[in-house]
């Protein structure tokens, strides 16, 4: 029998919960987990704990959120771990060499694009958002630079026209974590694990998202800002005014409109949704989200608002 790996794993959202289930249901002895340190959020600001410290805590594993591993101690502290391996997903922080350079065998990282395309903080929505075919999760050997490391498995998965940003992280979620339980399995077995060097050209950066964006310019084509309410869906959720009032819009079609229509206009509401003019097209929007609301179809929305929009 292959002798149990000592990992440590660093991770922070939601998307980090299903590798590190992995971990805790596998053979090998989970050290301690890294996080982000405590966040305030909700309406009243209080500090939350990262959704992979309340899945550690729960396992009875030891939490540690350094603000940064600039500190001595702190690397002294993971040191005296003495890993064999660092599992990093979605923590949020960039790890320096002296870091990366403590477990025996490095540090692992599983990124949710098919790199080098998509680096950085944003990959699934950025996918999206730029109307790409296919994406994945590459499970790579960490480097000094930002998701620069050569690749040691990858899974792909076709990005369908119903994807939001919410549905296809958990996809990838899914597929990620089959990536690391097999590299880790191989690790075990003593199986190679050939490292390919990321290609030089096709590089892209997934910026982190900002709620500015989630304003709907309709001075875009419709495709476009149809692409972006699905990748910003379930955050910021994209947004527009519409009859005096925000609406946030978490789901719209392109369709076809007349040629010449003014961006912004409204062009028909009907129970089938409500066409609004863009450069190129209209965007339909098919379920808002009034202020303080719930998110409704646009057919329930609308019975609000007869006679000040066209029928």
């Amino acid at each position: 029998m292959t002798k149990p790996l000592r990992l440590v794993f660093a991770g922070t959202p939601d998307f980090s919960v299903p590798p590190l289930d992995s971990i805790l249901a596998g053979p090998d002895r989970l050290l301690a987990v890294y996080t982000q340190p405590d966040r305030p959020a909700g309406r009243g600001r209080q500090l939350q704990p990262s959704p992979v410290k309340q899945r550690a805590l729960a396992a009875g594993v030891e939490v540690l959120q350094p603000l940064n591993f600039k500190d001595p101690d702190e690397r002294a502290r993971l040191a005296a771990l003495e890993p064999d391996l660092m599992i990093v997903v979605a923590y949020g922080l960039i790890l320096p060499q002296k870091v990366l350079d403590i477990p025996r065998l490095g540090c692992w990282n599983l990124h949710a694009s098919l790199l080098p395309r998509w680096r950085g903080a944003a990959p699934i929505q950025r996918a999206i958002e730029a109307g790409d075919a296919e994406t994945g999760v590459h499970l790579m050997q960490m480097e000094r630079g930002l998701d620069t490391g050569p690749v040691l498995l990858e899974r792909r998965t076709p990005i369908e026209a119903a994807d939001t940003g919410g549905r296809l992280h958990d996809r990838l979620a899914v597929l990620g974590t089959e990536l690391l339980r097999e590299g880790l399995a191989r690790l075990r077995a003593g199986e190679p694990l050939p490292a390919r060097a990321q290609p030089e050209h096709g590089v892209t950066y997934a910026h982190k998202l900002d709620k500015t964006e989630a304003r709907l310019d309709f001075h875009l084509p419709a495709a476009v800002l149809e692409r972006r309410v699905r990748a910003f869906n379930p955050w910021p959720i994209c947004d527009c005014e519409v009859a005096g009032e925000r609406l946030r819009v978490h789901a719209a079609e392109a369709v076809a409109a007349p040629a010449g229509s003014a961006p912004g206009s409204v062009l028909a509401a009907s129970a089938e949704g409500l066409d609004i003019a863009c450069a190129e097209g209209a965007l339909r929007l098919t379920v808002v989200q009034r202020e303080g609301g719930r998110p409704q179809p646009v057919a329930q929305w609308l019975n609000a608002f007869r006679g000040r929009l066209p029928e």
